[in-house]
């Protein structure tokens, strides 16, 4: 797996799977919406972890810039 998920993009989906989660152990959300958002924070910070994201590889997406790419800027 390349990566292409960048390191904002990264900050930004682990902060709405933080999001995500307090609203719903906050009782904020429940029910199905509860499971719902659960269920996308977590693929939010498994897909940051990984640093990949199979939607972004399936469009040929990328956030990510090498350390070659960020010398040449």
């Amino acid at each position: 797996m390349k990566k292409n998920i960048g390191s904002i993009d990264k900050i930004i989906r682990v902060f709405v799977a933080l999001v995500l989660g307090a609203l719903y152990f906050t009782g904020t959300v429940s029910g199905i919406a509860g499971i719902i958002f659960l269920l996308v924070a977590g693929v939010f910070l498994i897909t940051s972890v990984a640093s990949w994201c199979p939607i972004y590889s399936s469009f040929g997406l990328s956030t990510f810039k090498s350390k070659a790419q960020k010398t040449n800027n």
